[in-house]
C-alpha cells in the first residue's frame, strides 16, 4: 500500500479539502495517510509554512495549489512504480521501504541530536575552553598533578609559550617579550631571567607564586574558542535563525588578520640570521586576542548556520519517518 504524507496546518481550509480529496480516492487508489503538523517543528514550519498543504506520494511531491486530479495522477504513478519494483524484486528499493517503516535507535539519537546539537556544541566548547583555566587554579591550590595533566593534554593543541599566554594569580595578566614593546608591563625576560628566544624554556615554564600560573591555552587560542562559544550562545538564543556571512567576509575579517599577525611573528623565533628586509616583530596580547576573536567569531558565524541547514533537513526527514512509524503501529 502506498504511504502518503500530508503536511498540514490546523484551521487551513485547503488542508481540509486535501483530506477530503484523498478520502474520495481511497477506493480507487488505496493508501495509508500520515499527517504531519508543520507547526510542530521549526524545521517543518520554515520549509512548508507558506505553501501548505504539501503532499509526498513516494518520490513525488505536490505543493498547493493542486486538484484532486493531480492527486490521482501522483497516486497512480507511485503505485505503478511500487508495483514495478516489487515485481522485479529490487532489493535496494525493498530495503529502503523497510527502513522507512522502522525506527532504529540511531534514528532516535539522530533526531535528538539534530534538535540539541547546539547545546552539545556549547557545552563542549565551554569545557574545552574552560579547562585551560582550571590548570592554573589547580597550581594555585597545590594540586600540581591534576594541573600537569591538563597542561599535558593541551600541549599538542597549543604552543603554550609563556610569553604568549595569560597568567592567573600573579603580578601581571601577561608577560610579553621585550620585542613586543608593550608599555607598563614587566617583560618576559625581566620576570623570568630567560631569553626571549628560549622557546623550549618558555614552553616548559608554568609559573610560580610571584608570576602566577599560565593558562594551558595561549592568548590567541583562548580568544578563538571563547569567540566560538560566544557566537554559539548568541546563535542559540536567537533561535538559530542567523544567516551565514559571505565567504569573502570570513576570509577578509577572520582569516587575513590572524594570518598576518601570526605568520609575521615567525622570524622572531628563528635562531638563524634573517635578511634585513624581513621585519622582526612580536605581537601583543591585545592583537592576539583581537585577531583570535575575529577568527573564532566569523568562523562560527560562517559555519554554524550551514550546520543548522543540515540539521533542519535531518529533523524534517525524521519527523516524517516518526509519523509514518507511529501511524503504522496504530493501524
Amino acid at each position: 500500500m502506498i504511504t502518503i504524507t500530508l503536511y498540514y496546518r490546523k484551521g487551513s481550509a485547503e488542508c481540509d479539502q486535501a483530506r477530503l480529496d484523498l478520502q474520495a480516492l481511497q477506493d480507487v487508489s488505496p493508501h495509508q495517510l500520515v499527517e504531519v503538523d508543520v507547526d510542530s517543528d521549526p524545521a517543518l514550519k520554515d520549509s512548508y509554512g507558506t505553501s501548505i498543504p504539501v503532499i509526498d506520494v513516494g518520490p513525488y511531491r505536490l505543493r498547493a495549489p493542486f486538484t484532486r486530479q493531480d492527486l490521482q495522477v501522483a497516486l497512480s504513478a507511485a503505485r505503478d512504480r511500487q508495483t514495478h519494483f516489487e515485481q522485479v524484486g529490487d532489493t535496494t528499493y525493498l530495503n529502503r521501504l523497510q527502513r522507512g517503516h522502522t525506527l532504529t535507535r540511531s534514528d532516535r539519537f539522530t533526531h535528538w541530536f539534530s534538535n540539541k546539537y547546539m547545546l552539545v556544541f556549547n557545552l563542549g566548547f565551554l569545557i574545552f575552553a574552560g579547562l585551560p583555566f582550571v590548570a592554573p587554579i589547580f597550581m594555585k591550590i597545590g594540586a600540581v598533578g591534576p594541573a600537569k595533566v591538563i597542561y599535558t593534554i593541551y600541549s599538542p593543541l597549543c604552543h603554550q609559550l609563556a610569553f604568549r599566554s595569560w597568567f592567573l594569580f600573579g603580578e601581571q595578566a601577561a608577560y610579553p617579550r621585550a620585542l613586543a614593546g608593550v608599555p607598563g608591563l614587566i617583560t618576559f625576560e625581566q620576570a623570568t631571567g630567560l631569553s626571549g628566544e628560549d622557546v623550549l624554556g618558555a614552553r616548559a615554564l608554568i609559573g610560580n607564586a610571584t608570576l602566577g600560573y599560565k593558562v594551558a591555552f595561549c592568548e590567541r587560542d583562548v580568544a578563538i574558542y571563547g569567540a566560538i562559544l560566544v557566537f554559539g550562545l548568541i546563535f542559540t538564543a536567537t533561535g538559530k535563525k542567523i544567516k551565514s556571512i559571505p565567504w569573502y567576509l570570513w576570509i577578509i575579517i577572520g582569516i587575513v588578520p590572524i594570518g598576518i599577525d601570526g605568520f609575521s611573528q615567525l622570524p622572531s623565533l628563528l635562531s638563524a640570521p634573517m635578511p634585513a628586509w624581513i621585519p622582526i616583530r612580536e605581537s601583543t596580547p591585545f592583537l592576539r586576542s583581537l585577531t583570535g576573536f575575529l577568527f573564532g567569531f566569523t568562523t562560527a558565524w560562517y559555519g554554524f548556520p550551514y550546520i543548522e541547514e543540515s540539521m533542519r533537513d535531518t529533523r524534517r526527514m525524521l519527523v516524517q519517518k516518526i509519523a509514518v512509524v507511529t501511524q503504522t503501529k496504530k493501524d
